[in-house]
């Protein structure tokens, strides 16, 4: 039978407090420059002009605007918690969350060029950066909205939301600190430090988290710290310019994203709840969502045979009410896991895909410092 007793949700919100404290209070520390700087006072015929260091200022700004973007984050997940709320909402308001660090990175007048390849180079003019202008600042937002939502879409089995969040963490503090050692540029030294600034925190307060969160669950993270997760890290990324490097470190969310849009974009039936169930057996399996393939849009059909043909679903064929229906497994990564693992434990399940995230982390490494070179004239 299994064990009724409430379990306490969301427990996140706790942690996010906590962090939110640490680092309110950190906020002077890498500016003790700027708090005991001696203003200059210049001016002509009586007037007066206050000189002082503007890039200081620029980098307090940075921190603060990736506070308040977090403190959003913060809030919304847990008004997710409360109220339940929509995938449209879950789209805006991290938009609107990204806006003061849109703003910083336009006040500091940083680049919005990207770095070309070598097979790209060719075809334009030879140059090896192209400036996107205002479309950086819209995949800005992309990747923003991506990172709030990547962790809560990859969620429901316990220690899974901590576990990928730390790995992904953990991989984000390494690389800074390897781009920390080898840096030579003060600018670029300046943003891989604010990066560890919100990164380090949170992994000090997240084991404690996984400990009471992991099989069998004391308590439940909640969205909060799903949303809070997912913003610390597009925040650290955005502020430590390394928003390419990020998306390695995120591939199985971004595989996870892939493989389920057919659902999200509801070209095949998308329940609200995609998790994988619990069976007689105290084991997980699959969760299926049952359909009629002839009410399906031509392009959901082909979804559906491509997924088919690839063998990345499982389904059956059987008639209600003299129709032909279909029972295909939700399309997560975590059901594509049972697929080819079959049933597993909770705890298993978990293990296995934290050990996924870390094998993606190893190949995230070996493509930014080996692969990288074979594509690009330059490798900071």
């Amino acid at each position: 039978m299994l064990d009724k007793k409430p379990v306490p949700e969301p427990i996140g919100v706790i942690a996010a407090a906590i962090y939110l404290i640490f680092l309110f209070t950190f906020i002077p520390l890498p500016f003790y420059d700027l708090i005991n700087q001696r203003a200059i006072f210049t001016g002509e015929n009586g007037s007066t002009n206050i000189e002082c260091d503007n890039s200081s200022f620029l980098n307090l700004l940075s921190l603060l605007a990736g506070l308040v973007s977090i403190c959003t984050a913060v809030l919304l997940g847990f008004a997710d918690d409360i109220l339940d709320l929509r995938w449209r909402h879950k789209l805006l308001f991290p938009t609107l969350s990204s806006m003061p660090l849109l703003l910083v990175y336009l006040l500091s007048k940083n680049s919005t060029a990207v770095l070309l390849p070598h097979f790209l180079q060719k075809y334009l003019g030879g140059a090896s950066f192209l400036d996107i202008g205002p479309f950086y600042y819209i995949y800005m937002v992309s990747l923003v909205i991506f990172c709030t939502n990547a962790i809560n879409i990859i969620a429901g089995i316990n220690g899974v939301e901590v576990g990928q969040s730390l790995v992904i963490t953990a991989s984000i503090a390494l690389f800074n600190t390897i781009q920390v050692i080898r840096s030579v540029d003060s600018i670029q030294l300046w943003h891989h430090v604010l990066s560890l600034c919100f990164i380090l925190p949170f992994i000090g307060t997240s084991p404690a988290l996984f400990i009471i969160n992991k099989y069998p669950a004391k308590a439940f993270v909640g969205d909060t710290y799903c949303y809070w997760a997912g913003m610390t890290i597009a925040v650290s990324a955005l502020t430590g310019r390394f928003s390419k490097t990020l998306l390695l470190f995120l591939l199985p969310q971004i595989i996870n994203f892939i493989f389920s849009c057919p659902q999200l974009f509801h070209l095949i039936p998308c329940p609200r709840h995609r998790l994988p169930r619990l069976n007689e057996n105290g084991k997980l399996e699959m969760s299926m969502v049952d359909f009629q393939p002839h009410k399906l849009s031509k392009i959901g059909n082909l979804c559906f045979r491509i997924l088919g043909i690839a063998r990345l679903i499982y389904f059956k064929e059987y008639i209600k009410d003299g129709e032909s229906w279909v029972s295909m497994n939700n399309l997560t990564i975590l059901n594509l896991i049972l697929k080819f693992r079959g049933t597993q434990f909770e705890w298993e399940l978990t293990n296995k895909f934290i050990i996924l995230q870390i094998l993606c982390s190893i190949f995230a490494f070996f493509c930014r410092f080996c692969l990288a070179r074979i594509f690009y004239d330059e490798v900071n």
